[in-house]
């Protein structure tokens, strides 16, 4: 396994004055064995960022470095990576235990070996009760693990995945998902996984980059990204429902915003009056959604709690401690609020 470096890295699209800039200087460093996911929405720049990586398109300036060599102008196959795409890209025609070593017998790999490693990779995965079947008679799921085993057969130094969840079902991410982080804990690969779902980046990721309009708004823990949003795009893509970004409310100041997450507000005697409008139900936790002003809030709260009646005031408080601070102007946190 390798470290990936990523020094001020930027994409264009032409060239001279026409030319579109859609990657603006990123720079991080991802160490050996590290399961990073890069999130953002769709045009942001992160499915870009992973096929430079890969090699699959080029770099306009900058470097993307894997181990302690520079891989600009190398090419794919020499990169040592293995890739596992969203629409999996499985032979029809061969069985599974064929679509899994295809790429060891292109490059020569004994028929021993092969075996040893489609084995192994079959057992991890549990798809050796499959190894004899078609693509057609698999699950969605079946399939997307045969892709993972056939990257797995490898044996890259960097694995990276683009949005390989996205043509499942909610039951099947959630599965596969857990089966992604078992593969990571038993092979420790270093792996950067692409997704446009938060909700996959903060249960996969052991650090996460988060993509706005091709710039690196905030790399970090899903703690930190979580806890400490760095910008306000942040802020309100992580989070499900995202965090409150309030302009108007008493108490904030020209020229700030104040962010509260909705499980961070309580009823009460004293705060802010507002008004309810919608009560959603969501079993174990009700959403309960209100005015201030002119400003929309969303607050959480356990299911056994009473809640007011929808068209009724009520007064919410946000707890002290929980408050962030940005810059109105350039959206940027200006404290550890």
């Amino acid at each position: 396994m390798s470290a990936i470096s990523f020094r001020n890295v930027i994409k264009r699209y032409g060239k001279g004055p026409k030319a579109n800039q859609v990657i603006h200087g990123v720079s991080a460093e991802v160490e050996a064995g590290e399961f990073i996911v890069i999130v953002g929405p769709s045009g942001c720049g992160k499915s870009t960022l992973l096929r430079m990586v890969a090699g699959l398109e080029e770099i306009s300036a900058g470097d993307i470095a894997i181990g302690d060599k520079v891989v600009n102008n190398v090419e794919p196959a020499q990169r040592d990576i293995a890739m596992v795409f969203q629409n999996y890209a499985l032979y029809p025609h061969m069985r599974v235990f064929d679509n899994m070593a295809y790429g060891l017998r292109i490059a020569g790999v004994g028929k021993d070996e092969i075996k040893t490693r489609v084995d192994k990779a079959a057992k991890i995965l549990e798809l050796g009760h499959l190894l004899e079947r078609k693509p057609r008679e698999l699950s969605g799921g079946q399939r997307q693990r045969v892709a993972m085993g056939r990257a797995i057969v490898r044996q890259p130094q960097v694995f990276l995945f683009d949005e390989p969840l996205s043509n499942l079902d909610a039951k099947l991410r959630a599965q596969t998902r857990l089966e992604i982080q078992k593969l990571h804990r038993e092979l420790g690969i270093t792996s950067l996984f692409v997704t446009h779902d938060q909700v996959e980046a903060m249960t996969l990721a052991q650090r996460i980059m988060v993509m706005n309009g091709g710039v690196m708004d905030q790399f970090g823990t899903p703690e930190e990204v979580y806890n400490r949003p760095a910008t306000t795009f942040v802020a309100s893509f992580m989070g499900s429902p995202p965090m409150n970004l309030l302009r108007h409310a008493p108490g904030v100041k020209p020229g700030t915003v104040l962010g509260i997450r909705p499980e961070h507000l309580v009823f009460g005697n004293d705060g802010w009056i507002v008004q309810v409008e919608q009560v959603e139900m969501l079993g174990a936790e009700r959403l309960i959604y209100a005015r201030i002003g002119d400003e929309q809030l969303v607050m959480r709260v356990d299911e056994g709690l009473p809640v007011p009646a929808i068209g009724t005031p009520a007064r919410i408080a946000a707890r002290p401690e929980k408050l962030h601070w940005f810059d109105a102007g350039s959206g940027k946190r200006l404290s550890d609020a």
